[in-house]
């Protein structure tokens, strides 16, 4: 069920995504995620917050390093989540459990004011609203973007949780894009 008013090919539609990493080198998977993303036809990285320290949901596992970005694409929301499955492929990502370890994790949040449920994608993400480790990175760079189903700007979402399990690793380099 589609309940905006996009084409079916947006000519150039900013979304936001969150990466997430905790296994291997997840500094250089998500430095790296976001490169591929800036040099794929369609995708361009317009900002991307600091680099969150997080504690896992589900089973017992290395803690993660949370991200989120904005990016101004020029592709459906299909077309985006099956390029970022191909990342997570490239990055050697296998589905064996629900909410277990990963080389990197890509998930669409928001596709402008986009609300869009089907077998295969849901925006905005649903569960991004209950999620620290997601609203606090992208409330840096994205404080006033309002969330379209509950209508209220992500700064206000981010006072509603805990975020005390997250912690800023890695500050984003004020001269980086």
């Amino acid at each position: 069920m589609v309940t905006s008013n996009h084409r079916e090919t947006p000519k150039s539609t900013k979304s936001a995504i969150a990466l997430g990493s905790n296994l291997g080198d997840s500094k250089a998977t998500l430095n790296s995620a976001l490169s591929i993303l800036d040099q794929t036809t369609g995708i361009r990285v317009q900002t991307y917050s600091s680099y969150y320290h997080t504690a896992p949901i589900g089973p017992a596992q290395p803690d993660f390093l949370n991200a989120c970005a904005i990016l101004q694409v020029e592709l459906t929301p299909q077309a985006l989540l099956n390029h970022l499955l191909r990342i997570e492929q490239h990055f050697g990502r296998i589905r064996r459990e629900r909410w277990g370890p990963r080389t990197l994790d890509l998930d669409i949040l928001l596709f402008e004011d986009l609300i869009l449920s089907t077998p295969e994608l849901q925006i905005p993400h649903p569960c991004m609203t209950e999620r620290a480790f997601v609203l606090v990175p992208l409330a840096e760079i994205a404080p006033d973007w309002i969330e379209p189903v509950s209508k209220e700007a992500i700064a206000q979402l981010v006072k509603k949780i805990d975020c005390s399990g997250v912690t800023l690793s890695i500050q984003k380099d004020s001269t980086a894009t």
